[in-house]
């Protein structure tokens, strides 16, 4: 679950990212592999870490790194005793010279006084390996100098084919007409003279080859074969001394296998490090603290994926009482990008990575992120939108503790608002119990208000520019946000009675936003919308009653989420709100809540007295006498809900 939590919050980007700054292939493949580290210790000295190598970057420029491409292989095989050719070598070659360029470098940078520059002292020179394979291998060949028996083959070779091609070409300058060409040519290792066909007889010796057309044969003469045969031997002996040579390389190789594995083992290391520090100097990240404390304060934090110079700054923080944050605010807000932001840093910080904020953010260790963001919609697994969220969401409380950060976007979502309410405000619910860190995006008021009223709860609102409909991807924390759906369906032309149908139904008629009424007034009244104006002339007087107001008193109702059957009675108040009795006991209930399940029209009688279930016996004597008469001496006392 913690590599589909990282892949959500797009961690495994920021790990091709930071594997495309390494040079080594173990480098690149353990970088690709980080995860957050569990022990406070670890992740400050990896944090460490980054710090010195991006202090040396700065202050010594790139380092000498090398790709150490072949070099596995090439211990593997000097391990088996095989012999290495002259361009694996020269591969080793170049690893130990690298390993010398980075010991001077490192040495230049003990002057900084950070621990990295150290690993220069676990550089071995291998001063003997390295000359001898310079002095033996030259252009991915065995010099000649290599050894004195070489070179005096290699001499021999070259006088015989000397004398063998002034005899061949004397050939060519007495009888020009024999020849298709006046050059010595080569044919399976032997020089040989391009004959016409026609006048092959002319030449004694032996047709090496002929063209491909037949019309040219190639001959050795007969007075050049025993210098030929020479060369041949002499070849035969240039190369069993070179194999002697290569073996005798590769020993030394061999001698020093465990010194060379230290170098790479440490020029990987270096090569982890300052790939890290190249990722933090391209983000214009900073070194962060990350504790044990349960507490996270982000400081102008950006999307490391998202352009700064787009990106509006980040302030967040969450710790101490507050243990979770509910985020609302419209569509396109930020409130994804600000829940996924906070995550991203912290798994970054706790894998020992600088985190692109201002001083004094501070970031904790958790045992586990835990991320519900997406629709997660699948046509294979046959799962809709809610089936996956909900599918992730009971995951997610299985594997949650007190030291986990959980992230959840459009709680609730997918499914009858009511219910889903109601599902979100026991997910919330449970998380607080569970005493982990979390912060949700939501709609829904209700939950609003949960967050408002609950302990160790606090809201959150993205900021949203009213004036030009833009959101400016400012996090508030401490004060709910609203969608804003309506105010900009408004300001975009919305015609106005569907405007006033859709406000009613979302807040009851007779509490009107009185914002969105005056906005809506001054909009006629400049003339910028001539057709809100003509549809506002042709609206009809009378307009559906509310859905508030088609519960009757003594209905029986289903309240959500709790599904708990009860009855109306008391009518819809100004704001729809509803009196059910629930169990015997008056609670007052929004009527999003509420959903018919069997009219009062047919369970009682008409005119039926519901005093009879809603009132104590006390009361309904006390009003049968006042009824018949003034009674100063009686009362009737009313339960809160109904004041």
């Amino acid at each position: 679950m913690l590599q589909n939590s990282m892949n959500t919050l797009e961690f495994n980007i920021i790990l091709e990212k930071l594997s495309r700054q390494a040079l080594s292939g173990a480098a690149k493949e353990k970088l690709l592999s980080l995860k957050p580290f569990l022990n406070e210790s670890q992740c400050k000295s990896k944090m460490q870490e980054t710090t010195e190598a991006r202090l040396i970057l700065e202050s010594m420029g790139s380092p000498p790194l090398t790709a150490m491409n072949e070099l596995d292989k090439i211990i593997e095989l000097t391990s088996k005793d095989a012999m290495l050719l002259p361009e694996q070598l020269k591969t080793v070659l170049s690893f130990l010279s690298s390993c010398k360029r980075m010991k001077s470098y490192l040495k230049k940078a003990e002057a900084l006084e950070v621990d990295l520059a150290y690993y220069g002292g676990s550089l071995n020179d291998l001063d003997i390996l390295f000359g001898e394979i310079d002095r033996c291998i030259r252009n991915d060949a065995v010099d000649d100098n290599a050894s004195v028996n070489l070179r005096d083959i290699r001499k021999k070779i070259e006088n015989i084919k000397a004398s063998v091609k002034e005899k061949l070409e004397s050939i060519l300058r007495n009888k020009k007409e024999w020849f298709e060409d006046g050059y010595v040519a080569t044919r399976n290792g032997r020089l040989v003279l391009p004959v016409k066909k026609e006048f092959k007889n002319q030449i004694n010796g032996t047709v090496i080859d002929t063209s491909g057309k037949g019309g040219t044969c190639f001959i050795e003469p007969t007075a050049i074969r025993k210098l030929q045969e020479d060369l041949t031997s002499l070849r035969i002996d240039e190369n069993n001394e070179v194999i002697k040579i290569l073996y005798s390389i590769t020993a030394l190789v061999y001698e020093h296998l465990g010194e060379l594995k230290i170098n790479m083992d440490c020029m990987e290391t270096l090569d982890f490090a300052f790939a890290k520090a190249k990722l933090s100097l391209e983000m214009k990240a900073i070194p962060v603290p990350v504790t044990t404390g349960r507490q996270i304060i982000i400081k102008s934090g950006h999307h490391p994926l998202l352009h700064q110079g787009s990106c509006v700054p980040l302030d967040f923080e969450i710790g101490g009482d507050i243990k979770g944050i509910v985020i609302t605010g419209p569509n396109t807000g930020g409130k994804t990008v600000a829940i996924k932001t906070v995550g991203l840093l912290s798994v970054m910080a706790q894998c020992g990575l600088h985190v692109p904020v201002l001083d004094g953010s501070v970031f904790c260790m958790h045992s586990n992120f835990l991320c519900d963001i997406g629709d997660g919609q699948s046509i294979t697994e046959n799962l809709s939108t809610f089936s996956a969220h909900i599918t992730n969401i009971i995951d997610i409380l299985k594997n949650v503790s007190d030291e986990s950060l959980v992230l959840l976007d459009e709680l609730g979502s997918g499914t009858d608002p009511a219910e889903g309410m109601g599902l979100a405000i026991a997910i919330l619910e449970e998380l607080s119990r569970k005493g982990c860190l979390f912060i949700a995006t939501t709609h829904y008021p209700e939950i609003k208000e949960f967050a408002k009223n609950a302990a160790g709860l606090t809201n959150a609102r993205m900021e949203f520019d009213r004036e030009n409909l833009n959101p400016l991807y400012k996090l508030q924390i401490g004060e709910a946000g609203e969608s804003c759906a309506l105010y900009i369906a408004q300001r975009l032309g919305f015609p106005p009675h569907m405007l006033k149908r859709a406000q009613a139904e979302a807040y009851g008629e007779r509490e009107l936003n009185t914002e969105l009424t005056n906005n809506a007034l001054s909009e006629e009244s400049s003339g910028i919308n001539s057709v809100s104006k003509r549809i506002q002339k042709e609206l009809p007087q009378k307009t559906a009653p509310l859905r508030s107001e088609t519960f009757n008193i003594g209905d029986s109702v289903t309240v959500y989420p709790q599904k708990e059957i009860g009855i109306i009675y008391r009518s819809a108040n100004e704001k729809g709100e509803l009196g059910v009795q629930i169990k015997g006991k008056k609670q007052i209930i929004n009527h999003k809540r509420i959903k018919l399940l069997t009219p009062a029209r047919e369970l009682y009688p008409e005119n039926y007295d519901f005093s009879i279930i809603f009132d104590t016996v006390d009361n309904r004597k006390a009003r049968h006498k006042m009824e018949k008469g003034h009674r100063p001496d009686l009362e009737i006392k009313c339960e809160e809900e109904d004041l």
